[in-house]
């Protein structure tokens, strides 16, 4: 096991902090990246000029520190804790709790939670957090804080399908899901899609699947060709940046697969907007 490395939830929720206010004012080089190369292969003269003005709009936001966009999102943390890694001071949920709330009071990002869905009376500080943990060999933690806005995160699908349906009912959900989405979650979007596993677990890989850089491929080289179907034909749609027609609906798809039940085929789509809003830190050694 090695010898155990003491991580501070005080310096957790300060990590988180920063993560918070970073995200919602600084896109990732990734994104900037793929909008610029959108740009480029866009023949609509209107899509080219949104895109331009994205792009200016992520020019301003960092130089000014200002939010990307007014919808400053969920707070959602996935966390890879090193088996050796002890939390000293405090409990790990409550720091990371903590940090939200400091990130967003202290960055004066819109407080976009509820807490009840139904009654509907707003927390006043972003929390409570989503929160999903995962255990890895290592003195470390990996922090991603992801930062969702309600647009995008509405258009999600998921969908058990049998498996005489196949690849090709994949595709089909998949596209079917952008197409009716249309202008909602503010393309030019990123697609995560989850294949496989269980009804909650494929949903969590579609999230997870946003995590990688924006156009990276999968290791295998089979569903990295299913991800580029996938983006071919989501980009004939014709949607187009916020809507308004092109080429480019989609910057990248991102797919995530996971061993299933021989009666099942489960597969979400969880879409995000252009302004994806990702970071990443760790404590601790690697």
């Amino acid at each position: 096991m090695g010898t155990p490395i003491r991580i501070n939830a005080a310096e957790i929720s300060e990590t988180i902090s920063r993560l918070c206010q970073d995200a919602n004012s600084n896109l990732g080089s990734d994104v900037v990246n793929a909008l610029e190369l959108a740009r480029e292969k866009e023949a609509s003269p209107v899509a080219k000029e949104i895109l331009s003005e994205l792009l200016e709009n992520s020019r301003i936001a960092h130089k000014n520190k200002m939010p990307l966009c007014q919808d400053t999102g969920v707070a959602i943390v996935f966390l890879e804790v090193g088996e050796n890694v002890e939390i000293a001071g405090g409990r790990l949920h409550d720091a990371i709790n903590a940090g939200v709330r400091k990130g967003y009071n202290e960055g004066f990002l819109r407080k976009s939670i509820v807490a009840d869905p139904l009654t509907r009376v707003n927390t006043n500080d972003n929390t409570p957090a989503i929160i999903h943990t995962e255990f890895a060999p290592g003195n470390h933690l990996k922090i991603t804080f992801m930062a969702k806005g309600g647009g995008c995160e509405n258009m999600s699908r998921i969908a058990m399908l049998t498996p005489a349906e196949g690849r090709e009912g994949v595709v089909h959900f998949v596209v079917e899901t952008v197409e009716k989405a249309k202008a909602n979650p503010c393309p030019p979007i990123i697609v995560g899609v989850g294949i496989g596993g269980t009804f909650d677990y494929a949903a969590l890989l579609a999230k997870k699947a946003l995590l990688r850089p924006v156009g990276s491929e999968n290791k295998n080289p089979e569903t990295a060709q299913l991800e580029k179907e996938l983006l071919d034909k989501i980009n004939h749609l014709g949607i187009g940046a916020q809507g308004l027609g092109g080429r480019i609906t989609a910057l990248a798809v991102h797919v995530e697969s996971h061993p299933c039940h021989i009666a099942s085929l489960p597969v979400a789509v969880n879409i995000d907007c252009h302004s994806h809003r990702v970071k990443t830190a760790i404590l601790g050694s690697k």
